[in-house]
């Protein structure tokens, strides 16, 4: 089941990004940035700003009680939505949720932005990732965007970092 999520969810939704996103627990998915960065992907704090926020969702997916996966999907303007914080617990990953996670995100964005287009940022050394988003059909802009070096709410990075922007139509 996948569902927006709610501040009651906000616990499991915290623990779900951190051990998909950091540290060890990250290690045993394909899609962590343990390497890369340190500290924290997000806290609570921002989670309840995005769930209140009218032109963000996250959605939330949970097998039985347990939650399993998440995606944010906010609105960009001029008919396009963001898609990001895509998540999935490392021991659920390649079971095709991330793939049902980015449909939910998109169905959404159509439906409460009007959106005919989502784009996201990827940072630009994560080449699995950004080969997996194009194999769901997602495109490089040629755009690239600063990663925030020095604010310390989107982790602490060990390497030099930017993105690269993808999208694609949903119209």
């Amino acid at each position: 089941m996948i569902r927006p999520a709610t501040p009651a969810d906000i616990p499991a939704l915290h623990m779900l990004v951190e051990s998909a996103f950091r540290g060890d627990s990250a290690r045993r998915g394909w899609t962590h940035e343990a390497d890369l960065l340190g500290g924290q992907r997000t806290d609570p704090a921002a989670l309840a700003e995005a769930i209140a926020d009218p032109d963000h969702a996250i959605l939330i997916a949970f097998d039985g009680d347990v939650a399993v996966g998440c995606v944010e999907v906010k609105r960009a303007g001029s008919g396009r939505s963001a898609l990001g914080l895509l998540s999935v617990r490392p021991d659920r990953q390649a079971e095709g949720l991330g793939r049902r996670l980015v449909a939910a995100a998109e169905d959404h964005a159509r439906a409460h932005h009007g959106a005919t287009r989502m784009e996201m940022t990827v940072i630009a050394t994560r080449a699995e990732l950004i080969a997996w988003y194009e194999r769901q059909g997602y495109c490089r802009t040629g755009e690239s965007r600063p990663f925030p070096m020095d604010d310390p709410r989107f982790g602490l990075p060990r390497v030099p970092l930017s993105f690269i922007v993808l999208d694609r139509s949903i119209a």
